[in-house]
């Protein structure tokens, strides 16, 4: 099993004080401040010995770690090592997929995600997800936001629910008079955001990105990292990249997943190592991972 580390005390050496890694990431990228004491933080999610199959193949094999309350978590790693798969089990967005099963354990403020007594609609309006392009419903900008407080019954002064959610997505001040309008006639940059708000509408506690800027210019990829770091002050966050850079400016931890082949050839994910961001990128403790991010594959 994956050795995964806990720092009770989070403690980032120097560049000058490093063994020398070259590093594909400038540190000066690392913005966000880890925490002094991760373990004082509440756990959200536990994630015990996950193994997620399409069919019979496992798609990821033994995952455990654990995700803190109020932190963005970055799930990094090569195309195929299942990042997408076990951000979706976190949810239980899988489910949808025949064939489709999971070995494990997920636990939620200690609660089994899995059990048959759990309601799956009722853990993703806990648990929130953005997709990796935008994709508005063909309605007005104000009834994207509304759509889900009305099917969940949260009809009490909707208008300032919309509101809300469009201000927390840094969004309000762009389309506030123009919340009639179809939501298609937005950017893709605006498109994401609107996505955005409309998960936070439903007032989730953790929100899933799944590589939510790959499909966006720069301009737009600077405001949706931008609105990250504002987002953990009142919701845990986990978010699927392929950026590395990304991973470095807005992620308090990483997680590293790579690709393994098991007894009978199949190529499933595996959790390679899991530590704060600015140690993953500068003094990571698996030779794996050091390849990956000083970029000698990946």
């Amino acid at each position: 099993m994956t050795e995964v580390n806990y720092p009770v005390n989070i403690s980032v050496q120097d560049p000058e004080e490093r063994a020398g890694l070259p590093s594909a990431i400038d540190p000066s990228l690392l913005a966000a401040k880890p925490p002094t004491a991760t373990l004082a933080r509440d756990r959200v999610f536990s994630i015990e010995n996950l193994t997620a199959f399409y069919g019979g193949a496992p798609a990821i094999r033994d995952v455990t770690f654990e995700i803190y309350q109020r932190m963005v978590t970055a799930i990094i790693g090569p195309s195929g090592c299942g990042k997408s798969t076990f951000i979706r089990c976190l949810n239980r967005m899988n489910d949808v997929i025949p064939n489709f099963k999971t070995e494990g354990r997920i636990l939620y403020h200690d609660v089994d995600l899995q059990a048959r007594t759990i309601d799956p609609v009722g853990v993703r309006r806990r648990i929130g997800m953005v997709f990796q392009r935008p994709n508005p419903f063909p309605k007005s900008i104000y009834d994207n936001i509304a759509y889900g407080p009305r099917i969940l019954g949260l009809k009490d002064d909707l208008d300032g629910r919309v509101e809300q959610a469009l201000r927390r997505a840094a969004l309000w001040d762009e389309v506030k008079d123009r919340l009639k309008r179809s939501a298609w006639s937005l950017s893709g940059g605006q498109q994401q955001r609107l996505c955005i708000a409309r998960c936070l509408a439903i007032e989730p506690e953790v929100i899933l990105m799944d590589e939510p800027a790959s499909a966006l210019d720069p301009i737009a990829t600077t405001r949706i990292e931008d609105l990250m770091h504002e987002l953990k002050r009142d919701y845990t966050i986990v978010v699927v990249t392929h950026n590395m850079q990304q991973a470095a400016r807005v992620a308090d931890m990483t997680a590293f997943f790579s690709i393994s082949k098991g007894a009978e050839g199949h190529r499933s994910g595996v959790l390679v190592e899991y530590d704060d961001t600015k140690t993953i990128f500068t003094q990571p403790k698996d030779s794996r991972t050091e390849d990956y991010v000083t970029g000698r594959f990946g």
